[in-house]
């Protein structure tokens, strides 16, 4: 299943200080982190996601989904509020994404 995480308005500010490259790793490894918690595989597949600060997105495809994919995505944004912040100054960051089923 293919899912979009479109970014907030204060989550795109946010990826502005970050590469493609340094965004796809770090999703990568809080995704990586949450599924030993929740049952779901999930990959952020490189090709599709040549150009998030533009798109505005991520793109990711999960699959043997054993656990609220609602509460692990919320997980998600949670966790990755964390490195976002510490390059973002004088905005606080409340939502980071909101997931879509595409």
């Amino acid at each position: 299943m293919k899912i979009n995480l479109n970014f907030t308005t204060k989550g795109k500010i946010a990826i502005q200080n970050f590469t493609n490259e340094e965004l796809v790793e770090i999703f990568n490894r809080y995704s990586n982190t949450l599924t030993k918690k929740y049952m779901v595989d999930i990959t952020i597949p490189g090709e599709m996601n040549e150009n998030i600060i533009v798109d505005g997105k991520v793109k990711v495809v999960i699959a043997n989904v054993n656990c609220d994919i609602d509460i692990f995505f919320r997980e998600l944004g949670r966790d990755l509020k964390v490195p976002l912040k510490k390059r973002l100054t004088g905005i606080t960051l409340d939502h980071v994404f909101k997931a879509e089923m595409v």
